[in-house]
């Protein structure tokens, strides 16, 4: 990654996200969070496609996903405290996210491995569509909750496997 400063146009879309998930919190209203869910989306979209366009930063790589799962587990965590999820759904929903955060602490205890290497994969950016849509689907009291959360859940156990693969392939090269 090419050293670039800190406030890029991807970081600051990403770090949108922050104040976006607070908003959500703060809103009950059905077209406001239905707005910020776009935002978001919009957001994670944009900084993507412009880091990709040699904007680079290592506080991006960073960042971003911190940024989308903070919104997420805001959203999610509000509708488990509202009584609109169980616990369990609550969890089905965010198990890709506690086992990234547990993997990546695996990674870096690991000798050979380097937690920066590991670059975000198309197993992982579908949980997050799925998760986003899932959040879409509770504001807007779908039918379609309960086979979208078990989606959100079948991907997420693609995600871990897909991620672990790629840990074991990196660790035996070490």
């Amino acid at each position: 990654m090419r050293r670039l400063p800190v406030l890029t146009l991807p970081n600051l879309l990403s770090a949108s996200r922050f104040p976006l998930a607070a908003a959500f919190l703060a809103s009950e209203q059905t077209p406001v969070r239905v707005a910020l869910i776009g935002a978001a989306s919009l957001t994670d979209v944009l900084d993507g496609w412009l880091a990709r366009r040699h904007q680079t930063t290592r506080l991006g790589a960073l960042l971003d996903p911190i940024a989308d799962k903070t919104f997420v587990l805001v959203a999610i965590s509000a509708f488990l405290l509202a009584g609109e999820l169980s616990t369990l759904e609550f969890f089905v929903i965010l198990l890709r996210d506690f086992a990234t955060a547990i993997g990546f602490i695996v990674a870096y205890l690991l000798s050979g491995l380097d937690p920066k290497n590991f670059k975000a994969r198309i197993s992982g950016k579908v949980v997050t569509v799925l998760q986003l849509a899932t959040v879409l689907a509770l504001v807007l009291h779908l039918g379609a909750l309960h086979p979208l959360i078990w989606l959100v859940g079948a991907a997420s156990v693609w995600a871990v496997v897909d991620y672990t693969l790629l840990l074991e392939r990196q660790r035996a090269r070490a």
